[in-house]
């Protein structure tokens, strides 16, 4: 005869059983936003066009990853989509586990007919990233952004000064989007990052504290890496 006990045990171990199935179902939706976002990154760092947006990723505090962002409407309309933030450390060019974030923006300045692009939020000042540091944050009020310059290889970047916080790439079906993101709401996602890595974390404790990682973020920041030479 089954006891008492061994009933209960069982039925606590089937509980825990389904919350870690629940939390692994989870991070997987994590998981596969991290593979976009390396995607996106070693995609658009092999393109010659964007040869500016590597030099500044290497002289970067961060960037935000995009892998897509979807517009609703053609002249008026919402934009939106998910992304991961890393920060990069200056002294040795190493790069944090991600945190995960939305973008959101009533309208969006993307190229006529692009309905989705990539974007990439190249962060050069400490100012840029501690404002997205903030639970929600809009730029051009919290931190300055401009489009960043494409076409010129590094030439532009080791000249110019970083006078914007943050520079902006977006690129639909392979050609260059130019978005202007000035408005655009960046929110942090509490709830991903807990599922992400087993704890709720704010972005902070991740990306500047780097109090935890995921090995399944290692492809990326290998990848960032590269990219950022």
């Amino acid at each position: 005869m089954i006891s008492r006990r061994s009933l209960m045990g069982g039925a606590f171990t089937a509980i825990a059983l389904a919350g870690t199935s629940r939390l692994a179902r989870a991070a997987t939706d994590q998981q596969e936003l991290v593979d976009r976002a390396r995607i996106t990154i070693d995609s658009m760092g092999k393109d010659p066009s964007y040869g500016d947006m590597r030099a500044y990723l290497a002289r970067s505090v961060g960037c935000l990853i995009v892998p897509q962002l979807l517009k609703a409407g053609f002249i008026i309309g919402g934009s939106g989509g998910d992304g991961v933030l890393l920060g990069r450390n200056t002294a040795n060019g190493s790069w944090s586990a991600p945190a995960f974030y939305s973008l959101a923006a009533g309208s969006i300045g993307l190229q006529i007919g692009a309905q989705a692009s990539e974007v990439v939020l190249v962060i050069n000042k400490e100012r840029g990233l501690e404002a997205i540091m903030k639970n929600e944050m809009k730029l051009g009020a919290d931190a300055s952004v401009a489009v960043g310059p494409v076409g010129s290889g590094v030439q532009a970047a080791t000249t110019t000064n970083f006078e914007a916080d943050i520079y902006s790439y977006a690129r639909s079906k392979g050609l260059f989007a130019g978005a202007s993101l000035e408005g655009a709401g960046i929110l942090s996602s509490t709830s991903w990052n807990t599922a992400y890595y087993g704890r709720a974390l704010n972005p902070r404790d991740i990306v500047l504290n780097r109090l935890v990682d995921n090995a399944g973020a290692n492809a990326l920041k290998a990848t960032l890496a590269t990219v950022a030479r």
